[in-house]
C-alpha cells in the first residue's frame, strides 16, 4: 500500500475526509457514549483475534453498531481497531476510512427504515426488512470502495474493477448481519450487553473453521509450489511454463462460464501439467536440437509418470486426467494412449491448449518464440484436429479483450522474446 499512486493516496484521503464528515455531528449527538466505547473496544479486540488468527474482520459487531446507534456514533465504532491494525499507516487509514463510511450508510438506511423500533420492542419478521437493507447498503460501500482502490492502486481496469466484488461478499457480511441483529436484540433486551456477547461464540467457531479450511488450502498450494520448482529445477529452459499454462488454463474455464472450484482445479492442471518431467532423464530435457526417435518416446513417457506421481493427492480432482492426457489430440494422433474426440477429459483438452499456446509464445532452446497473433492463428488452424474448437475459440477471446504478456523463459539471453514463426506442429518438444 505503501507504493501505491498519488491518485490512489488522493482516493484514500477523499475517504478518509468522508468519514470525518460523517463523525461531524458526534458532539451534538444525545447517545449513550459508554455502549459506543464498550463497542469500540469489543471491535479492536475481536479484529486483532480475527486478523491474526482466522485472517478475517469482525463484521458482527459493526453491524450491532449500525442497529443500535445513530449513524455518526456506529461510524466511530469502527475507527479505533482499524487505526490500531497492523500494517502500514496508510493501509490502517484506508481500513478506518472505508469501514467507517460503511457502517455511516448502514445505520442511516436502518434508521430510515424504523430499524432501531424494531430492534427495542422485537418485531419478527419486520426487524428483517431494514436489517437487510443496512446490509445490503454496508456491502454496497464496500464494494464500491473497494473496486475504486483496485483500479487506482493496483492499476485493474476499470470494466473489471469491480466485477464481482459486491456478489461475492453478499453471503459472509448476510451472516454477519444476522449476527449483529442479534446482539443489538439481546443488547436492547432485559439481559443487556453481558448476554449480547454469548452471539460472538458461534462467530468464533466459524472463523476457526474457516481459518482450518484456508490452513488446508495454504498446505495444497505448498505441495504443488515443491512439485512444479523440484520440475523447473531439472528442466530450466522451460522455467516459468508451468505457472504461465495454469493461468491460461483459468482464463480458458472462467471463459467458458465454469464454477469458482472447477477454475481452480484447472489451474492446478495447467500448473502440474508437466510434473512428470521428474521422471525423464535431464540429458533428454536439456538437449539442444532434434530428439531421436527413442529419446521422443522416453519424453512422451512424461504423462504417465506424472500421473502416477499425482493419483493420490485427492484434492486435485479430475487435475489428475488433465496430467495424464493433455498429449492427446482429438484425431487420435496423440499420446499416450491415442484417445479420440469425446474420449478426451474437458480438462485435458483446456491444458492442451493452454500448453500449445505457451509453448509457442516461448522462447526455448531449440526454437524462437512467436508472436501472439502468430500463435492463436495456429490454434485455430489446429483445431478440430489437434485442439478442441471452444477451448481454443474461448483462449483467442480472452486474450483479444484482455491480452497476454509471454514471458521468456531461463536462456532467455539466447534469443528475441518475439523472434520469427517456426515451423512444425505447436509445441513440437512439449
Amino acid at each position: 500500500m505503501e507504493g501505491i499512486p498519488a491518485r490512489a493516496r488522493v482516493y484514500v484521503a477523499c475517504a478518509a475526509l468522508g468519514a470525518l464528515l460523517c463523525l461531524l455531528p458526534l458532539p451534538a449527538l444525545r447517545t449513550p457514549w459508554w455502549a459506543v466505547a464498550l463497542l469500540a473496544a469489543l471491535y479492536a479486540g475481536c479484529e486483532q483475534i480475527a486478523r491474526r488468527r482466522f485472517a478475517g474482520t469482525c463484521y458482527p459487531v459493526l453491524l450491532a453498531g449500525a442497529f443500535l446507534l445513530p449513524a455518526p456514533a456506529a461510524a466511530l465504532v469502527a475507527v479505533p481497531g482499524a487505526l490500531l491494525s497492523q500494517g502500514a499507516a496508510l493501509r490502517r487509514v484506508w481500513r478506518a476510512a472505508q469501514s467507517a463510511l460503511a457502517v455511516w450508510t448502514a445505520a442511516r438506511v436502518h434508521w430510515a427504515l424504523d430499524g432501531r423500533d424494531a430492534v427495542v420492542a422485537p418485531d419478527f419478521p419486520y426487524a428483517l426488512v431494514p436489517a437487510g437493507a443496512a446490509v445490503l447498503a454496508f456491502c454496497l460501500v464496500l464494494a464500491l470502495l473497494d473496486g475504486g482502490i483496485r483500479a487506482l492502486a493496483e492499476r485493474v481496469p476499470v470494466r473489471r474493477a469491480w466485477r464481482g466484488l459486491f456478489l461475492r461478499s453478499l453471503a459472509p457480511v448476510a451472516v454477519h448481519g444476522l449476527a449483529g441483529l442479534m446482539m443489538a436484540v439481546l443488547w436492547r433486551s432485559p439481559y443487556g450487553p453481558v448476554a449480547a456477547l454469548l452471539v460472538l461464540l458461534p462467530m468464533c467457531v466459524s472463523w476457526w473453521v474457516f481459518a482450518q479450511y484456508h490452513r488446508e488450502r495454504a498446505a495444497h498450494q505448498a505441495t504443488i509450489r515443491a512439485l512444479v520448482q523440484a520440475v523447473d529445477i531439472k528442466d530450466g529452459y522451460t522455467r516459468g511454463h508451468s505457472e504461465r499454462v495454469g493461468q491460461a488454463s483459468m482464463m480458458i474455464a472462467r471463459e467458458l462460464g465454469m464454477d469458482a472450484e472447477r477454475v481452480e482445479v484447472l489451474r492446478f492442471a495447467g500448473i502440474l501439467h508437466d510434473v512428470g518431467k521428474l521422471g525423464v532423464p535431464t540429458r533428454l530435457l536439456r538437449k539442444d536440437g532434434p530428439l531421436t526417435p527413442e529419446e521422443r518416446r522416453v519424453i512422451e513417457l512424461h504423462p504417465e509418470y506424472g500421473h502416477e506421481m499425482v493419483r493420490g493427492i485427492s484434492f486435485l480432482g479430475e487435475a489428475r486426467a488433465a496430467v495424464l492426457h493433455h498429449h492427446e489430440r482429438l484425431d487420435g494422433s496423440g499420446y499416450p494412449y491415442g484417445l479420440v474426440g469425446g474420449q478426451i477429459p474437458e480438462p485435458a483438452r483446456v491444458v492442451a491448449v493452454a500448453d500449445a499456446f505457451d509453448a509457442m509464445t516461448s522462447t526455448r532452446s531449440y526454437r524462437r518464440a512467436r508472436p501472439v497473433p502468430a500463435a492463436l492463428a495456429e490454434l485455430q488452424r489446429c483445431a478440430g484436429s489437434q485442439f478442441d474448437p471452444r477451448m481454443v475459440a474461448a483462449l483467442t477471446r480472452v486474450i483479444e479483450r484482455s491480452g497476454w504478456q509471454p514471458e521468456v523463459t531461463a536462456g532467455e539471453g539466447r534469443v528475441p522474446a518475439q523472434g520469427r514463426p517456426v515451423t512444425g506442429r505447436p509445441g513440437a518438444r512439449r
